[in-house]
């Protein structure tokens, strides 16, 4: 049985929950979505960074104001565009991705 969303709930400006088709409720803080996302340039971030973790990271203006989801809409049956507050939307989140991330709540 492949497992969809059957809800999409803001938390508050910092979270989201998505409910399952399994009947699983998540929250997903938006910071750690943001640092899981799946596109080739985020992944290839994460890699460079773990080759030189003491190189420090210059950020953005708008990498320092809290993180937001703007924007979070279907791509196809099997994901989702996200488009961050600091205009990142590179990544497809599958379902599958969404799953393995997040926390259980009652």
């Amino acid at each position: 049985m492949e497992l969809t969303p059957t809800e999409l709930k803001r938390l508050d400006d910092q979270s989201l929950l998505i409910s399952w088709s399994d009947g699983q409720r998540k929250r997903y803080q938006i910071s750690e979505l943001r640092k899981a996302c799946p596109c080739v340039m985020c992944r290839n971030e994460r890699k460079a960074a773990a080759a030189e973790p003491e190189k420090l990271t210059i950020l953005a203006p708008n990498e320092l104001a809290p993180l937001k989801i703007d924007r979070m809409v279907l791509a196809g049956n099997y994901a989702y565009r996200i488009t961050f507050s600091d205009g990142h939307n590179t990544g497809l989140f599958t379902f599958e991705h969404l799953r393995e991330l997040g926390e259980v709540v009652d």
